[in-house]
């Protein structure tokens, strides 16, 4: 969105709101298997194509290790970790429509939460779709998130009932890392397998959307904060930030193995070096900015956002562009 575009939504009620959300789903959304041409040859995964070598400005593809690769090689650890990521998109997708599902259940009628949220349920689903047509298109097994998180995931939709704003939360903690890291790639003028362009530049146009819905859902119910809630969420939102970002964005100990990554090389691109410093602070300027709109930000989580990695300067407006020099 841009300032005037985030002007004009906040210049309108939580209804209205949801109202303007509701028909933009209706008006322009996106079918995995209508508006991607899978079969189109330009769209097949052949060998020896480098557009799977991973750009420099990720964190991965960035580093001495990467970069010293073969061709070949390089081009199969950029593979494995466009799959990946699209994977694990697929399962946080999963864990929102699970979780959307709970928070409605026994919602009362007239409710306008229920319409857009069953709208961006849809949405999802034509998402995981997608990622898992893609993944199976690469053709290799990924697994997607740590083990932990696979084994946790069934049970944090469950958090949605007594603990929306928990959960909201973390449906951010998963949508704004992909969101980022798939903005920083299409914007890297790096060439990317058309397949996975067209996959990014779809879910990217509607989390623009589902991200909005998460900044005003939370930011309606802020307004009924109690002073001890507003202390607790305060310190669970760099937590969910900080632990769910990892996951998204950081190769699994199961990538590492099959990709030969060096340990040494993990530790100094997740998040030691100067740049992927600055892309993790970077991630969350918008949360940040959340954050101080909820009253979320006080000396003591200050310096938890602060120890995380993921504090800095606040965006003034919701997707704005971060400077590039580190």
């Amino acid at each position: 969105m841009t300032a005037t575009a985030d002007s004009h939504v906040a210049s309108l009620s939580f209804e209205e709101t949801l109202t303007v959300l509701s028909e933009a789903s209706v008006h322009q959304h996106f079918d995995a298997f209508v508006d991607i041409a899978w079969d189109s040859p330009e769209f097949a995964v052949v060998e020896d194509d480098e557009r799977w070598i991973l750009p420099d400005i990720d964190s991965l593809g960035g580093t001495e290790w990467y970069r010293s690769l073969s061709r070949e090689r390089q081009i199969e650890v950029g593979k494995y970790r466009m799959a990946n990521i699209m994977k694990v998109g697929l399962q946080f997708e999963q864990v929102l429509i699970s979780g959307i599902m709970v928070h409605l259940l026994g919602m009362g009628n007239n409710r306008p939460e229920f319409r857009y949220s069953t709208h961006e349920a849809t949405e999802e689903c034509h998402h995981t779709q997608m990622f898992q047509e893609g993944v199976n298109r690469i053709g290799l097994d990924v697994s997607g998130g740590p083990g932990w998180f696979v084994k946790l995931a069934p049970f944090l939709p469950l958090a949605a009932g007594p603990l929306p704003n928990v959960f909201f939360i973390g449906v951010l903690a998963g949508e704004e890392p992909i969101d980022y890291l798939q903005k920083m790639l299409l914007r890297s003028g790096q060439p990317l397998h058309p397949m996975v362009q067209r996959v990014m530049q779809i879910h990217v146009a509607e989390e623009a959307r589902h991200i909005g819905f998460a900044h005003t859902y939370l930011e309606e119910r802020s307004k009924d904060y109690g002073r001890l809630q507003r202390a607790g969420l305060s310190i669970a939102m760099p937590l969910i930030m900080r632990g769910l970002c990892d996951v998204i964005m950081k190769p699994t100990k199961q990538m590492q193995r099959d990709c030969g990554i060096p340990k040494s090389v993990m530790r100094e691109a997740y998040w030691r070096n100067a740049t992927s410093k600055k892309l993790l602070r970077d991630t969350f300027g918008d949360v940040r900015m959340l954050a101080d709109d909820l009253g979320l930000m006080n000396p003591v989580s200050r310096r938890l956002w602060r120890a995380l990695g993921i504090d800095g300067t606040s965006s003034r407006f919701r997707s704005e562009p971060k400077s590039a020099a580190v």
